[in-house]
């Protein structure tokens, strides 16, 4: 493969495209907004520069992996792509309707990947024609930082396609860990009651927002779940935890909590509203 195709100009968008870039791939990275895209090219230049600053990037490379980044908001240039990574919004009806689109566009070698953190891969692949093409690749918030990429195998994805995609993974120095087709996967499974129970001191009165966080970090978390769900955005936090509730029929000990829907009512959604259960 030479040739990566993003979808979705946001926070895992353009680290997953700078991950990529970096280890060689050329890289064509959508989406519907100029707007949208040089906002993520100028948040890609960020990410390099912090790189730069810290001695883990030389200015170089990053020259290097700029020049192969180039942004449309045409769909049809991601038709030459060998993989095409969506990373849009968190809703299957949209997931399906843009790998609906792939499959019609794309050469018949092309793999086809989901970053979605919770919603069922069979169910993505079955809009397409080539369902068997069709793979999770899980990356994890910062994308162009954090090590792990969950890989997960849809009901007809065939050896082949997750042979190759875990060597894209393997080459842009990522980890990867092969999950089943399950709500959540391995880590929002787990992650799950690192939220919920969060959630629930808070609204007993037994601590506070900052006495968890602080409390987990000292037991060796790099984060506490707020300051986490702040980053990740409380939005996309309550979608996966909704998405993984449904898709257990309602499990008790993977049900919503309230005070996520009114953090989403009163739009704190955490860095990138400059709100969050931290201020910004």
């Amino acid at each position: 493969m030479t040739t990566i195709g993003i979808i979705g100009a946001g926070t895992m968008g353009t680290g997953i495209a700078l991950s990529s870039a970096l280890a060689g791939y050329d890289v064509v990275l959508y989406d519907v907004s100029d707007g949208f895209l040089q906002r993520a090219y100028k948040n890609i230049g960020t990410m390099m520069d912090k790189s730069i600053e810290r001695g883990k990037l030389s200015h170089a490379d990053a020259n290097a992996a700029a020049v192969r980044i180039r942004t449309t908001a045409h769909f049809d240039h991601l038709k030459t792509a060998d993989l095409v990574i969506e990373a849009a919004v968190e809703n299957l009806k949209t997931k399906q309707e843009i790998f609906a689109k792939l499959s019609d566009l794309c050469l018949d070698e092309c793999i086809f990947a989901s970053n979605t953190s919770s919603l069922a891969i069979t169910a993505i692949a079955s809009a397409t024609k080539r369902p068997e093409r069709v793979l999770g690749l899980h990356f994890f918030n910062p994308a162009h930082i954090m090590k792990l990429v969950e890989i997960i195998r849809g009901q007809e994805t065939t050896d082949d396609v997750m042979y190759r995609a875990e060597g894209y993974i393997k080459q842009i120095g990522k980890t990867p860990v092969l999950a089943k087709d399950t709500p959540g996967f391995i880590v929002n499974r787990v992650a799950r009651n690192f939220y919920g129970e969060a959630f629930r001191l808070v609204s007993d009165g037994i601590a506070s927002v900052e006495q968890i966080d602080r409390l987990m970090k000292a037991n060796g978390f790099a984060m506490g779940p707020f300051e986490l769900m702040d980053l990740i955005g409380i939005d996309v936090n309550l979608a996966v935890t909704e998405s993984v509730y449904h898709q257990f029929f309602d499990e008790p000990r993977f049900r919503p909590h309230l005070l996520q829907q009114k953090m989403v009512e009163a739009n704190r959604l955490g860095k990138k509203t400059g709100r969050g259960f931290y201020n910004y």
